[in-house]
């Protein structure tokens, strides 16, 4: 039986490993300063980056980001420069 081309997409998905970009709670960024922040640079829209800022606030973080970590480490540096507390996991 020859692949088909749906069993080639899956077995090269399955290589790409998923990764998290998580917003970590701080005593120093206002939650302006971090909404604005989200939706800046993570393309969240307002509503999206509040909620984001309040569970980041509630339980100590918050899951912002979801993808290939080559993505994600240029979102997490910019956000860095921001002063915002994050980290690949």
């Amino acid at each position: 039986m020859k692949n088909s081309p749906k069993s080639k997409q899956q077995a090269s998905s399955s290589k790409i490993k998923v990764k998290s970009l998580f917003l970590i709670n701080d005593d120093y960024n206002s939650f302006d300063h971090v909404v604005d922040c989200l939706t800046a640079i993570c393309d969240h829209d307002e509503i999206q980056a509040e909620q984001c800022a309040l569970l980041t606030h509630y339980k100590g973080s918050c899951e912002i980001v979801i993808g290939d970590a080559t993505d994600l480490e240029p979102i997490k540096e910019d956000l860095a420069l921001y002063g915002l507390n994050v980290e690949i996991l």
